[in-house]
């Protein structure tokens, strides 16, 4: 599976031009709202959203989609600075709020970063808290996969998207603090502005978003460089040159055991033995017949069983290959089956569970992956029932489940339905006040987040 661990180089470059494009964006914003009429600059602001929200739409329909957290944190930060200085101007307006004449946009000298630089800051920091729980990034989690199923990419996505968040709200926060301290120590509001302002309030924001561009073109071209010294460069002609590959991964249980083998090597590093299951093989096939996938398992374990469908997935990162997994069911007890064809040795689910909640890095990121599916999967629905609402009240009730019940049982762990129902229940914020919602607009009464 040493493929699924590559990162593709036309993606990589992509998820940068994507991010400086977000950059220029606002770069144009800043400079329009010096250039043109002051009464613009929320205009102008609204217009880069529109422009952003493009990208975000394209983004969304393409086959290959990217992490656009940051263009939908900056979209955001337009609209709200759009809204924020529309608003006190109308209060102004209206005699309901006194205003220096540096915020009002109806006439100089209107300052615009006295209000966009604060309003990026906390938006920034707003969705650097949250980001896990957006709605944009849970719908795009749901269509494409989590981050852990995407490989090597969907590390780089996971960890990337929060170091752009987190380096932006750190420089529109220096660059509020620059800008409110320059004008309460510095500036003459009795005067007009001269040279000094006009670069701490417009050169300075202008310089310093040119040199963040600057920086995360260094960043990911020497990001490129180091997986391609380690190999985990894969190109374009690689990429089209590759045969389509079906991977498959099987879990064998017996009652409540699962044979793993607790000497595998991490593909992250060599030097360090991880849990995983031995029965994982691939074909250089377009999809795989279910007598096809028996026949190899059988032939893997060397004894009959019956094999259940658990989930696959697309990659989409690398769009030839695909990831299924499955179950393995067999009679009896595990010491009916003392030795198997490849090494590795019964562990009771117990102890597995035990090992996810207290040590997950001991075990693989895939299996890893499949256990908190699984696991939210049969303990959502015991808790929750299809609309996000309590079944039983006490919130203290805490279910647990075995690996016997997944067998009677006829769970779809295909269905994100029930991971939907996880994020967005009854126990979760603004719960009611959705429904509520969704009841308004005659929309269909589940717990999903469309």
């Amino acid at each position: 599976m040493q493929d699924l661990e590559k990162i593709s180089s036309a993606r990589l470059t992509g998820y940068w031009k994507d991010l400086s494009m977000g950059l220029l964006i606002l770069l144009v914003v800043m400079f329009l709202s010096q250039a043109l009429p002051y009464y613009f600059s929320p205009i102008v602001a609204l217009v880069g959203a529109a422009v952003m929200y493009t990208m975000l739409y394209n983004n969304k329909l393409k086959n290959l989609p990217s992490c656009m957290i940051t263009i939908y944190a900056l979209f955001c930060c337009m609209i709200s600075y759009s809204f924020f200085s529309i608003v006190i101007n109308v209060l102004y307006i209206w005699g309901m709020l006194e205003l220096p004449k540096e915020l009002v946009f109806f006439h100089p000298p209107f300052i615009s970063s006295l209000i966009l630089d604060p309003i990026c800051a906390v938006t920034l920091l707003v969705i650097y808290c949250r980001h896990n729980n957006l709605r944009y990034c849970l719908n795009c989690k749901f269509k494409n996969g989590f981050s852990i199923e995407r490989g090597k990419f969907g590390e780089l996505l996971h960890k990337e998207s929060k170091n752009q968040l987190l380096n932006l709200f750190l420089l529109f926060t220096i660059l509020s603090v620059i800008v409110w301290i320059y004008y309460f120590t510095h500036y003459d509001r009795s005067a007009d502005i001269n040279k000094r302002d006009m670069y701490i309030f417009s050169w300075l924001n202008l310089m310093m978003i040119v040199l963040d561009e600057a920086y995360f073109a260094f960043r990911y071209y020497n990001l490129y460089l180091d997986y391609q010294e380690s190999s985990e460069i894969i190109t374009e002609q690689e990429l089209s040159d590759m045969t389509v590959k079906t991977y498959l991964r099987f879990y064998v249980i017996c009652g409540n055991s699962i044979y793993l083998n607790d000497k595998m090597v991490d593909p992250s590093m060599p030097f360090r033995q991880i849990i995983d299951t031995p029965f994982v093989t691939k074909r250089n096939v377009n999809g795989i017949t279910t007598a096809e996938v028996e026949g190899i398992i059988h032939k893997m374990v060397g004894v009959p069983g019956h094999l259940r469908f658990f989930y696959g997935r697309k990659n989409p990162d690398l769009k030839k290959h695909s990831l299924l997994r499955y179950f393995y069911f067999l009679d009896g007890t595990p010491e009916d089956y003392p030795e198997m064809r490849v090494m590795g040795k019964w562990i009771d689910f117990n102890r597995v569970k035990h090992v996810y909640n207290q040590s997950p890095t001991l075990i693989n990121k895939m299996m890893l992956s499949d256990i908190s599916r699984m696991t939210t999967i049969v303990l959502t629905q015991k808790i929750f029932d299809q609309r996000g609402y309590r079944k039983i009240k006490a919130k203290s009730y805490q279910p647990t489940y075995d690996l016997l019940e997944v067998r009677d049982s006829d769970y779809d762990f295909q269905d994100d339905k029930w991971i939907r129902v996880a994020m967005f229940n009854s126990d979760s914020k603004g719960f009611f006040m959705r429904r509520l919602w969704k009841k308004m607009l005659n929309q269909k009464d589940d717990a999903t987040w469309g």
